[in-house]
């Protein structure tokens, strides 16, 4: 007789599902809607990313200790020791942003002057030295 799917696991895959959901809401949606979106996403303390960040690093403390054991190849801790120090410097870059991007999904009190010159077009090529 198979086990039932435990809670936790059944948890997983409705996060999954309805991430699949946002994305395709994301996709679709008026600019001020993705931009609220997009804001709460990326926010690395309360958003999306951050909280799939210490999902992870909580990961790769688990694979740790069962690679201390012999359960798994050391190789699995350090893909997701790496994962999650990735997520979080990626996390860290987004979040100097977080606020331009909230920002477009509110009408600001600037004059409509100001308005025009910061919403030029500007060149869409960053240089970043790592």
């Amino acid at each position: 007789m198979p086990y039932p799917t435990p809670f936790p696991v059944r948890l997983a895959d409705e996060i999954a599902r309805q991430l699949g959901l946002l994305t395709d809401q994301l996709s679709q949606a008026p600019a001020d809607q993705a931009a609220q979106i997009l804001g709460r996403v990326v926010d690395a303390d309360t958003g999306v990313l951050g909280r799939v960040t210490t999902l992870i690093a909580t990961g790769s403390r688990f694979a740790q200790e069962q690679a201390e054991r012999g359960s798994l190849p050391a190789e699995v801790w350090l893909a997701l020791g790496r994962a999650a120090n990735e997520m979080d410097s990626i996390s860290l870059d987004l979040d100097e942003h977080t606020e331009a991007i909230k920002s477009l999904s509110t009408p600001s009190a600037a004059p409509a002057t100001t308005m025009a010159a910061a919403s030029a077009a500007s060149p869409l090529v960053v240089r970043r030295h790592r």
